[in-house]
């Protein structure tokens, strides 16, 4: 459905998820940013940036996060890497040393926008293009549309295409209460750090994946 677009004067209605308020949230985030602080980098409309990044066509700080850190990780580090001849996926020590994994709680209670099903993508005029496709252009797009058509929306809940069948999700800023995370983690993971490291490495073995360890 990427060449679709969007009907006019027809309301959209979304499939919603209530993210429970003292959800514990994972995310693997820039060290540079502290473990509640969202993003405020706005993305090009057309090159490089995530799936669902803002555009100066819609810019707001926003928040990438998961209910558990496996999936907080895969999102971010599982991008385009390959499995070595030892069918294990090795991820370069000076691309992960840069993320902190995080954990921290809602504050309160967040309306989603579900893309999980069949029935929330059509909600939204779209189908699993919108979660799936590398076509990152055309689903930052998309978001704005949601956005513009739906002022009530706090963010978005999708199925991770890197860590299946578990939910990603993204929050935006400008929708969500004043304080919508706890300040500090309850835990936090620095992955330049080599004993925080080896249980990264533990929680990514499932997935055949692993961050090698500089060497002394």
């Amino acid at each position: 459905m990427g060449q679709q677009i969007p009907p006019e004067g027809v309301p959209m209605e979304p499939v919603w998820h209530a993210l429970p308020a003292g959800t514990l949230l994972w995310r693997c985030h820039e060290e540079r940013f502290a473990a509640g602080e969202f993003n405020p980098t706005v993305a090009h409309e057309y090159f490089k940036g995530n799936r669902f990044d803002p555009t100066e066509k819609d810019a707001y700080p926003y928040l990438y996060a998961a209910l558990d850190p496996v999936t907080a990780l895969s999102e971010v580090l599982l991008r385009s890497v390959e499995f070595g001849a030892a069918g294990v996926r090795l991820i370069p020590w000076a691309q992960a040393s840069r993320y902190v994994l995080s954990a921290v709680r809602t504050t309160a209670e967040l309306s989603l926008v579900d893309l999980t099903s069949a029935e929330g993508l059509a909600a939204v005029w779209q189908d699993h293009w919108l979660v799936d496709t590398e076509e990152y252009a055309g689903t930052r797009y998309w978001v704005r549309v949601i956005r513009e058509r739906r002022a009530d929306a706090q963010g978005l809940w999708w199925t991770s295409k890197r860590c299946r069948p578990r939910p990603a999700l993204q929050l935006f800023r400008d929708r969500c209460p004043e304080v919508p995370l706890e300040p500090g983690p309850e835990q936090c993971l620095r992955l330049a750090s080599a004993d925080d490291l080896r249980t990264v490495n533990r929680l990514l073995a499932p997935l055949r994946a692993v961050v090698p360890a500089p060497e002394e």
